[in-house]
């Protein structure tokens, strides 16, 4: 059952599926698909072309679909898609993609993203990620599975934020960060391996150690990045297949890294 609040405004061309709540002044637009399970708070606007995957809930007043703060674009008909069971708080602001993008934001599944965030247009949120309050996404960001976007940072146009980092509160953020490290600062800086959160997330003790000698190969030795990467790859990647995410991840780099 479709449970829309009456003073909502729901177009007639919007495909929502079963079990879908729509509250109070809530606009919903012409070209949005709403999957089964969603719910969506008072005063929220959906607009422009926008999928919505299972179970997602939106909070009040947040604004999804808007268009690009991009002064190129010029109405082109791109997109939004939001995965399934993503909490996404109040005040929350996401745009749709852009021409000069590949013409979508894509947010994945099971995804916090707190009060007053900001996601700017072709955005990639991949899995499992924490985007904390008034954290803020230029153009083109991408974030990888298990990431922790701490409280009002700032992360500059076309940055990558690797698997299990912990960006701190209050950063600003111009260049990459690998996977598995604590990035903190204005500009971020890197502060050793993000070892609470792999702790949470099932690494060992084993692994950990091996994590740590990698990062000191290309933070703690003095040595060139091509150095390290390629001691990496000889001596420990061997022993631990997940080190293959930080070697791409710093080779592919197109900012360069934090270091």
């Amino acid at each position: 059952m479709i449970d829309i609040d009456k003073t909502a405004v729901v177009s007639n061309r919007a495909e929502l599926e079963d079990d879908v709540y729509i509250g109070p002044y809530a606009v919903i637009g012409e070209k949005v698909r709403i999957s089964k399970g969603v719910r969506i708070g008072r005063s929220v606007i959906v607009e422009n072309r926008v999928r919505i995957g299972e179970n997602t809930t939106i909070g009040h007043f947040s604004s999804i679909g808007v268009r690009p703060q991009d002064l190129k674009y010029k109405g082109e008909d791109t997109e939004l898609i939001i995965g399934k069971n993503n909490q996404i708080r109040e005040y929350v602001n996401i745009a749709i993609g852009s021409v000069d993008g590949n013409g979508k934001t894509i947010i994945g599944d099971n995804n916090l993203i707190m009060s007053y965030s900001h996601i700017a247009h072709d955005c990639v949120i991949h899995n499992n990620v924490i985007m904390a309050n008034l954290a803020t996404l230029g153009g083109h960001v991408e974030i990888f599975d298990y990431a922790v976007i701490g409280g009002m940072v700032g992360i500059h146009q076309f940055v990558k934020i690797g698997e299990y980092v912990m960006v701190g509160g209050g950063s600003m953020v111009s260049q990459d960060v690998p996977p598995f490290i604590l990035a903190e600062g204005n500009r971020a800086k890197p502060y050793g391996l993000n070892t609470v959160g792999l702790k949470r997330r099932g690494f060992s003790a084993e692994q950990i150690s091996i994590l740590k000698r990698a990062y000191r190969y290309v933070y703690g030795e003095g040595l060139g990045l091509k150095e390290a990467v390629s001691r990496i790859e000889s001596e420990l990647l061997p022993q631990m297949s997940e080190l293959r995410v930080f070697v791409e991840f710093i080779r592919s780099s197109k900012r360069g890294i934090i270091r």
